[in-house]
């Protein structure tokens, strides 16, 4: 690789490290001058340089803005109507006595994809401490797995928005990329549970007194045995406990008490399990729907991954109503009109989308500045040397955007900034090594799952959650990110063997 072009990289990457450590500048910032940097030292000409900026930008925005600000959106009202809670209460019924650390798993997988892990994560935890209250022990276990669950859909499924603006980014086709993101949390969530069950006992001895005391009350337990193990008697037992007041979070509250004054005489709002998975299971039907067709029309005109492909006749309502911005519009017609009670006023539901699309707002700039990033490493030939180096090493390429969202990752701590930079760089890669794209998403997102520590913020909501210091807080949650994505590596090149 040409010297000149590779101490661009190297630079780039470099800059958006320190920048995110070192200084007052947030991810976005840090990005642009990366592009800034990178196009300059690769001697491209300056307006060139802005150009590029301004256009990956534009053209990434185009393809995945609309549908992460709709995705945030039906996960805030999943989160202020309790549907939330009311599909992990029927997920505890499904899974039965003795498995709640797989009923747990599974909630936080289900909840984190359209909700993000820090306020799921603080929405589930009521549910782990009641569970653990009624059987006296467990808690750990069941923190643990709760919090690691929503780890995997958080990294691996769209539409949460990182792996959404890394499909965005890459090309990728999103319903294979919502199968294969599913597929990948089924088989990691064993994982996930007997990691959970393994370091659990062991670290339930170590939570803090004032956790102890709000998980168990007056009754101190040394977490004998595996976890909890009766959760039958939990599912509508006990008061919804206080939080950490220490780590600065507030009661855990009834919540339909943010749906507004209910007329005189209603009776209280309820949100059925079913009722309550609608507007996220609907679109990712659709979504998936239009994949499956898209592929048999494709396969019946024989220009399978072709560009030229136009969908025919039959193919055009799938295609229509599977396409992510239509399918996330009924998702959040469903969640306005479904979840929420008819009597909750208009200006609520609208504060509510307003909320959402400001927590979406970083992440739309992250996103849009990775692929500022991505258009500065193709026009200036970065891309194309990256690629001739990667090609003459044994290195398998899908592999090169998972060591760099590793790396990233453990750098700054954040998943989604380490995903959207792998992917910003490898972009010119995808096409030009024959690496699919599909899995070159997936190399990306479970590249960042890799050893969750002090600088994550989600570390630190699950481990002051859970009640765990020092050392303990890295055995029990570092050790089980960690662990999945170890586990994500062989299913990375069995996905590879398939789709290569």
């Amino acid at each position: 690789m040409d010297l000149q072009l590779l101490l661009a990289l190297l630079l780039g990457i470099v800059t958006i490290i320190v920048l995110v450590l070192r200084t007052r500048l947030d991810a976005f910032v840090a990005l642009l001058i990366a592009a800034l940097l990178t196009g300059a030292v690769a001697g491209q000409a300056p307006l060139e340089i802005v150009d590029a900026i301004t256009t990956g930008f534009g053209n990434t925005l185009a393809s995945i803005g609309i549908v992460i600000g709709l995705g945030v959106g039906i996960g805030k009202i999943l989160e202020v109507s309790g549907a939330a809670n009311s599909l992990a209460h029927a997920f505890l019924r499904a899974f039965g006595k003795g498995r709640e650390p797989w009923a747990l798993g599974s909630v936080g997988a289900l909840v984190s994809i359209p909700v993000f892990c820090d306020s799921g994560y603080v929405i589930m935890n009521p549910l782990a401490r009641s569970i653990a209250r009624v059987e006296r022990a467990g808690y750990v276990t069941l923190a643990l797995a709760l919090g690691c669950g929503m780890t995997l859909t958080h990294h691996l499924v769209p539409p949460t928005p990182g792996p959404l603006a890394v499909t965005g980014i890459l090309g990728a086709d999103l319903g294979a990329v919502i199968l294969a993101g599913l597929v990948f949390t089924v088989l990691l969530l064993p994982i996930v549970v007997f990691y959970a069950r393994w370091i659990g006992p062991t670290l339930e001895p170590k939570v803090e007194e004032h956790v102890r005391e709000a998980v168990y009350g007056t009754v101190a337990t040394a977490g004998v045995g595996g976890g909890a193990h009766a959760a039958g008697t939990a599912l509508d037992d006990g008061p919804r406990d206080d939080l950490d007041a220490e780590a600065g979070q507030p009661p855990a509250a009834d919540p339909s008490a943010a749906l507004g004054r209910p007329p005189e005489g209603a009776a209280p709002h309820r949100v059925g399990a079913f009722v309550a998975s609608l507007p996220l299971l609907v679109p990712l039907l659709l979504i998936i729907t239009n994949t499956v067709t898209g592929a048999i029309d494709q396969n019946a005109q024989g220009v399978v991954g072709g560009d030229e492909y136009e969908p025919s006749a039959w193919a055009v309502p799938f295609a229509f109503a599977g396409n992510p911005v239509v399918a996330l519009v009924i998702g959040m017609i469903l969640a306005l009109y479904v979840l929420l009670p008819r009597w909750s006023p208009r200006n609520k539901a609208h504060g509510w989308f307003a909320e959402a699309a400001a927590s979406a707002g970083l992440i739309l700039l992250i996103t849009g500045a990775g692929g500022a990033f991505g258009q500065v490493l193709r026009t200036s030939g970065v891309g194309d040397a990256l690629a001739e180096a990667v090609a003459a090493t044994p290195l398998p390429a899908f592999l090169v955007p998972f060591l760099i969202a590793t790396l990233v990752r453990i750098a700054q701590g954040s998943g989604t900034v380490a995903m959207i930079t792998a992917a910003s760089v490898t972009a010119p890669l995808v096409g030009s090594l024959g690496i699919d794209p599909v899995v070159a998403v997936l190399a990306c997102t479970a590249g960042s799952m890799v050893f969750s520590y002090f600088n994550d913020s989600y570390f630190w909501v699950v481990t002051r959650f859970t009640g765990l210091q020092g050392l303990d807080a890295l055995r029990g949650w570092s050790g089980i990110t960690t662990a999945v994505w170890a586990g994500s590596i062989p299913l990375l090149f069995v996905l590879n063997l398939i789709l290569g």
